[in-house]
């Protein structure tokens, strides 16, 4: 007799992977909580992101849709994302959100600087001074005094935020 349907005992066995049913749902739910990310940026920012036309047409309707109809469209936006590569998707959408949390990370040091500034006086104007030489200090001075004093009556700071803007003017517009 003859064995139709087995190999032979010297050929190797291919290894088959098994995907349970759960797994494959865990892909398809992170690939549409993928779309729903994209589908709330704004415009701007959706420009940025690798997109072929059906997936960004996709993504503008989910955007004007509402309830029911955009969930429906979130799901259609989920399957269009299996048949794309995901990779570099995702990483215009990461950095993106690092852009946005380097700019806060700047505004978070800029308004230590200020705290400092108010604290410190002249030596903090001279610092900052030594990193911008075209830093106004008479204005840097006058803002500080007002501060202190706002602080001083409890009155609204508006020379708190005039010294804020006036950093970021000197540290972000380089």
């Amino acid at each position: 007799m003859s064995r139709k349907n087995q190999k032979a005992p010297w050929e190797p066995e291919e290894e088959i992977i098994w995907v349970s049913k759960s797994e494959m749902k865990r892909d398809m739910e992170a690939l549409q909580k993928l779309g729903e990310q994209l589908v709330d940026l704004k415009p701007n920012a959706l420009a940025k992101i690798p997109l072929d036309e059906e997936m960004l047409e996709a993504i503008k309707d989910a955007q004007r849709f509402s309830k029911e109809a955009r969930r429906r469209q979130l799901q259609r936006i989920g399957k269009l994302m299996r048949q794309v590569e995901v990779e570099p998707i995702q990483a215009a959408l990461d950095k993106l959100n690092n852009k946005h949390n380097q700019a806060t990370a700047e505004l978070k040091k800029l308004e230590q600087k200020r705290d400092k500034l108010i604290e410190n006086g002249d030596s903090m104007i001279n610092a900052i001074l030594v990193d911008h030489p075209d830093a106004d200090r008479q204005h840097l001075r006058q803002l500080v005094r007002q501060a202190n004093k706002e602080k001083a009556q409890n009155k609204p700071p508006k020379a708190y935020r005039e010294i804020f803007q006036y950093l970021k003017e000197l540290y972000l517009e380089d």
